[in-house]
């Protein structure tokens, strides 16, 4: 792993940085001018900042200052073996502690997948920190009812099956990633798919990948239920007459349909939502034309001082 060439042949040329919390080190990057709009990117599983290539140079483009971090487990921070470092609680900590210690301001919030729970958590503690909030697909509340789990989840969710297919096998990433996680699987180079192989070699470091399925809530009960209930209640107090973009991919196997129109536009009717109609889970390399596009268009919609 240390051989790795962490450019990719330039798909990913930006200087590494590293932050220190009591489970381990996690990098990120922070490229752009230091007084430009923080724009904030929180992937989910089994992805990394490299998800974002494409977006940070955009945002850059346009004068704004990219903040992108890999979680505990991702990318290329630390990856304790410990399932119990990956709870969702504890992710949302330390990017919150991430964010605090880089004084964000008036920033826009971009996540995806287990991304939504991580980074708007630190929205919903510091509503004064957060100008926008552009959701893609992701949730952020208690479900309103027993979650029917497909039989894969259940499979990734049993103690000796799950470390089989996900830390031996390495199927969440060959599997979701390359495959069935995208509509169009052509879309990924082999560049890319070296790129999202390169952080998890080892059995044992994939430890964080199989602890976010074990984690899928299967009803209203439950510690991220009850986590994100909490946490989602205090976003949408303070997001009501804030701006938020939504958009939703229509071919996404891991969050229906229903969970945009029953929990995201129940809690923000305000919102304007695009659906990306030929796009899967990983919207970002399914349609990366056409999401940020729309990202930049917010970005510029969202009036107020940049920095202060």
């Amino acid at each position: 792993m240390n051989k790795t060439d962490w450019t990719f042949g330039g798909e990913w040329p930006f200087e590494p940085k590293w932050f220190d919390t009591p489970d381990g080190k996690m990098h990120y990057i922070d490229e752009g001018p230091k007084d430009g709009r923080p724009i904030i990117m929180v992937h989910g599983n089994p992805t990394w900042g490299y998800l974002y290539r494409r977006f940070i140079k955009a945002v850059v483009a346009q004068g704004n200052r990219a903040i992108v971090m890999d979680h505990l487990g991702f990318g290329r921070s630390n990856k304790p073996t410990s399932e119990g470092i990956y709870s969702i609680s504890k992710h949302a900590g330390r990017c919150e502690a991430l964010l605090a210690a880089l004084d964000i301001r008036n920033a826009v919030m971009i996540v995806q997948d287990w991304g939504g729970p991580i980074g708007l958590t630190f929205a919903a503690r510091h509503p004064d920190r957060v100008a926008g909030l552009f959701v893609l697909n992701t949730f952020f509340t208690r479900p309103l009812k027993k979650v029917p789990l497909p039989r894969i989840i259940r499979a990734f969710q049993a103690p000796l099956l799950g470390d089989l297919i996900v830390k031996g096998a390495h199927a969440f990433v060959r599997g979701f990633l390359f495959n069935a996680g995208l509509s169009d699987p052509s879309r990924l180079t082999a560049t890319d798919k070296a790129a999202y192989l390169a952080p998890h070699p080892t059995w044992s470091s994939r430890a964080g990948v199989l602890a976010f399925p074990r984690q899928i809530p299967s009803g209203p009960t439950g510690p991220v239920s009850d986590f994100v209930a909490h946490e989602g209640a205090k976003l949408a107090k303070a997001f009501a007459d804030k701006p938020v973009k939504i958009v939703w991919p229509m071919k996404d196997v891991a969050f229906a349909i229903e969970t945009l129109e029953g929990m995201w536009l129940r809690d923000f009717p305000h919102a304007d939502v695009t659906r990306v109609e030929d796009a899967g889970h990983y919207v970002q390399e399914d349609a990366h034309e056409i999401v940020i596009p729309l990202l930049l268009a917010f970005i510029q919609q969202i009036s107020g001082p940049v920095a202060s």
